[in-house]
């Protein structure tokens, strides 16, 4: 098994730091960025689309909630079910910046800022 470090190249571009992920930290999965099977998701295509790292570096919306890419309503029930906050994740990266925010994730040994 892995084991969680701060690295900045495991932030989703949603927000989540898949380098405190169950499914990274056991080998199932490569990360966001890495992941060439999630072309599903809209978050990640719209970001390699742009060229940015995350929704963090998207100029077009000074809140995530108001992109409809971000904010739909399979992402809205994935937050509620999971109490995970990928807003406020993208909120302290906008904040901190990327490595700051990956060692706090990872210290906190964290996918994602609580609800």
């Amino acid at each position: 098994m892995r084991e969680i470090v701060a690295d900045q190249n495991l932030i989703a571009a949603c927000g989540l730091y898949c380098g405190a992920c169950g499914s990274y930290l056991r080998g199932r999965c490569p990360g966001c960025r890495a992941n060439e099977r999630a072309k599903w998701c809209s978050v990640r295509s719209c970001c390699l689309q742009h060229g940015y790292k995350s929704c963090a570096d998207c100029v077009e919306f000074s809140n995530v909630k108001d992109c409809k890419k971000y904010n739909n309503w399979i992402a809205r029930a994935f937050g509620l079910i999971f109490r995970s906050n990928r807003a406020a994740c993208i909120a302290l990266i906008r904040e901190q910046g990327y490595p700051v925010f990956a060692a706090e994730m990872a210290a906190k040994k964290r996918q994602s800022l609580p609800r």
